[in-house]
């Protein structure tokens, strides 16, 4: 069979012209943010441009500064009234005790009858740790006593078979808001008694805890209550009638010893208030 001049199966004259390349499926976007690996957009990069756009508004600098400056001065008032309520180091003298200390007001309050001094000592103006005057006044003996009055109160509601979480959780907080209407109430009637002492919110606090260290029964209630009455009457007489209330009228200082005697009497009472229930 004869081949016209210029064919052939191999190395046509014409050759077969290709087929058109087929679509992309995606558009490529990939040069519209700035170049990263694998055509994806740098990781933040709409974050640093809105922080960027943020940053040079002169409006928005202004009022981030002002909420910056609103946001310091409500911290420096809420540490100045904290302060002013809670005061910390005031708080740490109350708790400035050692063993010996602890074991020597112990005794002091089973047995005060015998002690003679009963004034707060002194160093330049400023009274002493409890560790280092027996007379100061403390914290940490009111708060050891009345966790171990909860913890005794659970024992022997659990002896009785009595016991449950809500049972003592009242007991708790029944003890704690004797304890605080105490304090008020004595704040209200010194200042009704215009009492000019050293005497706050916390030395208050100690002398009305310190009636949990007696918690016991029938003898034990009749002598510790005793004991109890007689300390609170030297220790607060001592601190309320100071040498500034010596010269004041006689009504007033009348008013000062009913007071000190009234806070003395409530002791034995509210100590039987908070534990005639756990005895049967």
């Amino acid at each position: 069979m004869a081949y016209h001049s210029g064919y052939g199966a191999h190395g046509s004259k014409y050759r077969a012209r290709a087929a058109p390349d087929a679509p992309p499926l995606f558009d490529d976007t990939s040069g519209a943010y700035p170049s990263q690996p694998g055509g994806y957009p740098a990781p933040g990069a709409d974050v640093a441009f809105n922080v960027n756009h943020l940053l040079g508004d002169p409006m928005a600098n202004v009022a981030m500064a002002y909420g910056s400056s609103i946001a310091s001065h409500g911290k420096d008032m809420m540490h100045k009234e904290l302060h002013r309520f809670v005061s910390v180091n005031k708080l740490k003298y109350f708790f400035a005790v050692d063993t010996a200390y602890v074991a020597k007001k112990l005794g002091l309050l089973v047995f005060p009858y015998t002690h003679q001094n009963w004034e707060v000592q002194y160093s330049r103006d400023v009274p002493l740790p409890p560790r280092q005057d027996l007379n100061a006044p403390d914290l940490y003996i009111p708060t050891m006593a009345f966790i171990t009055y909860v913890l005794l109160a659970g024992m022997a509601l659990g002896i009785q078979k009595r016991f449950s979480p809500e049972v003592l959780g009242l007991c708790a907080s029944t003890a704690l808001a004797w304890v605080l209407m105490e304090v008020l109430a004595l704040l209200l009637g010194l200042y009704l008694a215009t009492v000019r002492s050293d005497l706050s919110t916390f030395h208050l606090l100690a002398y009305s805890g310190y009636k949990y260290v007696g918690d016991g029964y029938y003898v034990a209630l009749a002598w510790t209550s005793a004991a109890l009455m007689y300390f609170i009457v030297r220790s607060l007489r001592t601190a309320a009638l100071g040498p500034d209330s010596m010269g004041g009228p006689a009504p007033r200082q009348r008013l000062q010893l009913y007071l000190t005697l009234g806070a003395a009497a409530c002791q034995p009472l509210i100590i039987y208030w908070l534990t005639f229930h756990l005895v049967r």
